[in-house]
């Protein structure tokens, strides 16, 4: 199956990059991705940081990873993202 007939039958999944946070659990990771946004009032420019609980099925993330997630269908109470792949490496 082609890309492009692929994307046109899911719609476009939102990404998002960040940095794994915790690998405890059996196939999910909790990933942090940071944002910058103006202040609503003061249009000062903000870091907002939000944590994202992340399906990982064979379990190849390990904290400090650099990843990129996409949205998925809820497989959890929490999850609705998955990994997609591993940027690069932690220290």
């Amino acid at each position: 199956m082609s890309t492009k007939v692929q994307n046109e039958k899911r719609g476009n999944r939102k990404k998002r990059t960040g940095y794994v946070v915790s690998d405890v659990q059996n196939k999910t990771i909790t990933v942090e991705v940071t944002r910058r946004t103006a202040h609503k009032l003061y249009k000062k420019v903000v870091k907002v940081k939000k944590r994202f609980a992340v399906h990982d099925e064979n379990n190849e993330a390990r904290v400090g990873d650099f990843v990129r997630i996409v949205e998925t269908r809820p497989l959890s109470k929490n999850k609705r993202w998955r990994l997609m792949d591993i940027i690069s490496r932690g220290e």
